[in-house]
């Protein structure tokens, strides 16, 4: 990690989850951090929680990644204020469960989930990038995706969260291709995690007992993937818990 030492790493959804484990961890680890979310008051409650010399390089900054100027405005007061974006964390997600797409009352979790999980990835990488490209940067974006980007198996109630998913790993692929035709070495690495133990992950599947992931495993996991050398490039990095038996779909279904 020592090339990334005071480095800038900016996080979205940092403010609960993986995302603030993140945040905290790369602090750790000697990089600045500028975490990104909607309840300010959560990001200036975990700042506290850091050791005092190190609250410094914490930055908490309110931003409605689903919302294009909000993202603009966060990502110039970064190349005003600390000299551009070094490191992309795009880790802000949603996942609704409950109404199937063709049900009749699904509209409202379709739009949050698309404007989420994918317009504002879009977002974030375009400006993160563009800093990068800008100031002839060799940085990393990392795209926090899911298993359920990889899978066609169906789960009931999951909304577009599985679809977004897919257009994560879509996504990925497109901006790896782009980021060379631009004539950089930015770095693309797409981290697709299991079922990890945070709000998002429903109860029924908490409650059934099965091996879950930390939040601390992936952000073990996307240390490591920063960590590689210059010329290495860990492109898709999938992630689950050591399981004693195999747990399918199915076995979700019948115990919801």
């Amino acid at each position: 990690m020592e090339r990334w030492q005071s480095r800038v790493a900016v996080i979205t959804g940092a403010s609960a989850g993986i995302g603030a484990v993140i945040a905290e961890d790369l602090v750790k680890a000697g990089l600045v951090v500028v975490a990104l979310a909607r309840r300010e008051t959560k990001l200036q409650e975990r700042k506290q929680t850091l050791p005092v010399d190190l609250q410094t390089r914490y930055h908490p900054l309110k931003c409605d990644v689903t919302d294009e100027e909000d993202v603009k405005k966060a990502f110039a007061w970064v190349e005003k204020n600390l000299g551009g974006t070094d490191i992309l964390i795009n880790n802000a997600g949603v996942f609704y469960l409950g109404e199937n797409l063709t049900d009749s009352n699904s509209t409202e979790a379709i739009c949050k989930t698309l404007d989420t999980n994918v317009k504002a990835l879009a977002f974030c990488v375009r400006e993160a990038f563009n800093s990068m490209k800008n100031r002839k940067f060799d940085g990393h974006v990392i795209l926090i995706n899911s298993i359920a980007g990889h899978t066609t198996e169906r789960v009931s109630g999951a909304n577009m969260y599985i679809p977004s998913k897919h257009a994560v790993t879509a996504m990925a692929q497109t901006y790896r291709h782009e980021f060379a035709h631009a004539g950089t070495k930015v770095k693309i690495s797409s981290i697709s995690p299991g079922a990890v133990d945070t709000d998002l992950l429903p109860e029924y599947i908490k409650k059934m007992g099965i091996p879950i992931l930390s939040p601390e495993d992936v952000s073990n996991a996307i240390q490591y993937v920063i960590a590689t050398p210059p010329n290495v490039q860990i492109f898709e990095l999938t992630i689950e818990p050591v399981r004693d038996k195999v747990i399918n779909r199915s076995t979700l279904e019948q115990n919801k």
